[in-house]
């Protein structure tokens, strides 16, 4: 789905689940915040059953860091806290500046977080005047570059990462090592793993698609983004085993696969969830989506 700024990634979930037939589960795969846009990936029905392998692709991300103010949210929305003269900052110190953020980065998420301490949301502890500042998180910024200057003091910038970095906190410290301050005043996110924005559903579009009862055509089929992992293919008499987890020793004549890789199941050609190797060869199922009573 392509989500909108103003909406709320869990808005945009119950839209969904309200143009589907009730009672079918529907779940995101990587929150947005509210202010920002972009791809928001919504899983439908057995298909939420595939978010940990959904989520954990590398995502692209499109920033405005606006130097010189930071805000109690590291975004636009915040209340300002400091200010700052950042008209001496050049777009070459950024560049020079962004190999420190890239690679494998201990980041400290923001205190308006929908992290949770003690059952608590960070957001809810921060409103409240309470939220103590959570410890460090190793995440990983494959890159970071500065693509054009907007204006004195805005910079358009591109991150690709892994799940959990907050660009919003990149923004911040950014701002932070260029001694001025800085917040992510506009954020979009053009990709998140297999799912690209050109490719996005819109609201609008949903809506369409519920008065002609045609929803269904706007779903995508579950293995699509999953392309990118390896396919292993069984044989129909293999679906006991498959349904009740039963490891499952593979032939002499297959593809050998390494321990601790995941695997795109298929049994009689139907796709049947994913599936991790083990230490001695054999399979076993991690996200089945054969149902029992077939």
């Amino acid at each position: 789905m392509l989500k909108p700024p103003g909406m709320t990634s869990n808005d945009l979930v119950t839209l969904v689940r309200r143009a589907l037939p009730r009672g079918v589960k529907v779940g995101h795969g990587g929150t947005l915040d509210p202010d920002a846009a972009g791809v928001l990936p919504v899983c439908v029905g057995k298909a939420t059953r595939l978010f940990d392998v959904l989520i954990d692709k590398e995502k692209t991300y499109i920033a405005l860091l606006r130097l010189g103010v930071e805000t109690d949210t590291q975004d636009a929305s915040g209340r300002v806290v400091a200010r700052a003269d950042a008209s001496r900052v050049t777009r070459k110190e950024i560049e020079a500046l962004l190999p420190r953020f890239t690679g494998e980065i201990d980041q400290v998420p923001p205190a308006y977080s929908a992290i949770k301490r003690d059952g608590v949301r960070m957001y809810e502890m921060a409103r409240k005047g309470g939220a103590e500042p959570l410890p460090p998180r190793r995440v990983e910024v494959l890159s970071v570059d500065c693509l054009s200057q907007e204006s004195a003091d805005a910079y358009l910038m591109r991150v690709v990462c892994r799940k959990g970095v907050y660009i919003r906190t990149l923004c911040h410290d950014i701002g932070r090592a260029l001694g001025v301050g800085g917040h992510m005043a506009m954020l979009i996110r053009q990709s998140a793993g297999a799912f690209h924005i050109d490719d996005a559903v819109t609201v609008e579009a949903l809506e369409s698609a519920r008065r002609a009862d045609a929803v269904e055509s706007l779903i995508v089929r579950m293995d699509a983004p999953l392309e990118h992992l390896p396919r292993i293919d069984l044989p129909g008499f293999r679906r006991d085993d498959v349904v009740n987890g039963r490891p499952i020793i593979q032939d002499a004549g297959a593809l050998a696969h390494p321990a601790g890789e995941t695997l795109r199941l298929y049994v009689d050609g139907a796709f049947a969830g994913l599936a991790r190797v083990d230490e001695d060869g054999s399979i076993r199922v991690k996200a089945m989506l054969l149902e029992m009573n077939r």
